[in-house]
C-alpha cells in the first residue's frame, strides 16, 4: 500500500488525486492532507480518508477546524501555514503529491526530497524558480520527480521507449490548446473579461492557470519546467497548438521517428499514471475513441498575441533570478486582472515592466529564491494599490 500526502488537497489537482485514491482503497493510504482556505471541504475529506496529518493556512481556520476534530473525536494532527506544510513535507511518504499553485510549494518540496521522498509535481512553478536546485539536489538524493502536467507526463512516457536516454533525442515538442484566445487578433484582446479568458476550451482548471492558459503563459512555463525535468536544450524543446488537446506532447527521435502520447482531456490520467507508476491500473473513466475524432490540427503559435510564451523562453535562457521574477510578476499580475484591476494585454506590460525594473543575479539559494519571489510580488501588487 502507498502512502500519499497531498499538498492542496482541496485544489483541482488535489481533488482529482483523491477521485483516482477512491478507485484503489486497497492501494493507497492517505497520510497527510492541506487546504488554503476551502476549509469545509477539507473537513469533509478528513472525515473520508482519516489522515494522520492536515494543515490549513491560517490561524483563525486552524482554531476551527481544531474544533471540528476534537468534537468528531478525530486523531488527525493539525498545523497551520508555512511551518504546518514543511513539516508533513518531511514526513516519509511513498509519493508526495505537490498542488499548491505558485511557488510557496518549493520549499515544501526542497524539504521533501531531503527526505527522499519521491515528488508528483503539479507545480510547474517549483522548476520554473528553482529547477537547478531541485532537480540537482533530486539526482543527489536519487529521488524521482514525477511530472502530472499532462504535458511532461506525455513526454515521459514517450521517453520510456528509450529508457529515457536524452542522448537519442531530436526535439520535444510540448502541444497548446491555444486557449480561449486562440483566434483572436491583438485588438480584440483589449476588451476581453475575466469571465472571457476562464473558460477553457477543454480542461477544467483552476482561476489561476486558466489566465496562464489564455495568455499562454502556461506553455512558456512548461517549457521551462521541461527543460529542468528532462534536461533538454531550450533550442529543442518546441510548442505547436493543437486545439483539440488530444496529443498531450510528442518526442522527435534523432532518427526522425516521432511518438506521441494521446488521451482525452481528463487530468486525471496524468495523476493516475503518477500515483500508480510504473504499473497501469484499469479505471472507469471514458477512453478516447478515434474514430469519433473527425481531425487532428496543429500550427504554430501567433507571437503577436501570445508574447509571454516568447519572453519565458527567453527568461528561462538567461536563468538566475530571470525566470524567478517574471514568475513572481506573473502571479501577481495575474490575481490583479483577476480583481479587474488591469486589462489582460496589461498583465504582460506589467511583467516586462517589473522584468525590467530589478536588479538581477545568479547562484541564488532556495532562501533567496523564495525572498525574491516574495519581494517581486509585493511590489507588483502595491504599485497598483
Amino acid at each position: 500500500m502507498k502512502k500519499i500526502s497531498i499538498l492542496g488537497s482541496t485544489g483541482s489537482i488535489g481533488q482529482q488525486t483523491l477521485d483516482v485514491i477512491r478507485l484503489y482503497p486497497e492501494q493507497f493510504q492517505v497520510i497527510s492532507l492541506s487546504a488554503k482556505s476551502n476549509i469545509e471541504l477539507l473537513k469533509k475529506q478528513i472525515l473520508e480518508f482519516s489522515p494522520a496529518f492536515a494543515v490549513i493556512e491560517n490561524q483563525k481556520d486552524h482554531e476551527n477546524l481544531q474544533s471540528f476534530l476534537n468534537d468528531n473525536q478525530l486523531n488527525t494532527q493539525l498545523f497551520f501555514g508555512m511551518d504546518g506544510l514543511c513539516t508533513i513535507a518531511k514526513e516519509s511518504v511513498d509519493l508526495l503529491v505537490v498542488a499548491i499553485a505558485g511557488t510557496s510549494a518549493i520549499l515544501p518540496t526542497f524539504l521533501a526530497i531531503k527526505n527522499k521522498s519521491p515528488i508528483g509535481l503539479a507545480c510547474k512553478e517549483v522548476l520554473v524558480s528553482a529547477g537547478t536546485i531541485i532537480m540537482k539536489l533530486a539526482k543527489e538524493n536519487n529521488v524521482p520527480i514525477l511530472p502530472i502536467d499532462s504535458e511532461h507526463a506525455a513526454i515521459k512516457q514517450c521517453l520510456a521507449s528509450v529508457n529515457e536516454n536524452n542522448n537519442l533525442v531530436s526535439n520535444l515538442i510540448l502541444t497548446a490548446s491555444g486557449g480561449p484566445f486562440r483566434d483572436y487578433t491583438f485588438d480584440d484582446l483589449k476588451t476581453v473579461t475575466v469571465q472571457e479568458a476562464l473558460k477553457h476550451p477543454n480542461w477544467s482548471m483552476g482561476s489561476k492557470i486558466s489566465i496562464d492558459s489564455a495568455t499562454l503563459m502556461n506553455k512558456g512555463l512548461e517549457v521551462i519546467e521541461a527543460h529542468h525535468l528532462f534536461d533538454i536544450p531550450f533550442s529543442n524543446i518546441k510548442v505547436v497548438v493543437h486545439p483539440q488537446s488530444i496529443i498531450h506532447s510528442l518526442v522527435e527521435f534523432k532518427d526522425g521517428n516521432v511518438l506521441a502520447q494521446m488521451g482525452p482531456p481528463d487530468m486525471r490520467f496524468p495523476i493516475q499514471y503518477v500515483l500508480t507508476y510504473p504499473d497501469k491500473l484499469q479505471n472507469s473513466w471514458p477512453k478516447l475513441d478515434l474514430t469519433k475524432i473527425s481531425s487532428l490540427a496543429f500550427s504554430k503559435p501567433n507571437p503577436q498575441t501570445s508574447p509571454l510564451l516568447n519572453l519565458a523562453y527567453d527568461m528561462g535562457i538567461k536563468g538566475g533570478s530571470y525566470p524567478v521574477v517574471m514568475n513572481a510578476a506573473n502571479e501577481s499580475a495575474v490575481q490583479l486582472f483577476l480583481d479587474s484591476k488591469i486589462s489582460f494585454l496589461d498583465i504582460h506590460k506589467t511583467i516586462v515592466n517589473t522584468i525590467e525594473n530589478t536588479n538581477h543575479s545568479f547562484n541564488l539559494s532556495i532562501e533567496d529564491i523564495i525572498q525574491l519571489d516574495l519581494e517581486t510580488k509585493q511590489r507588483v501588487l502595491i504599485d497598483f494599490k
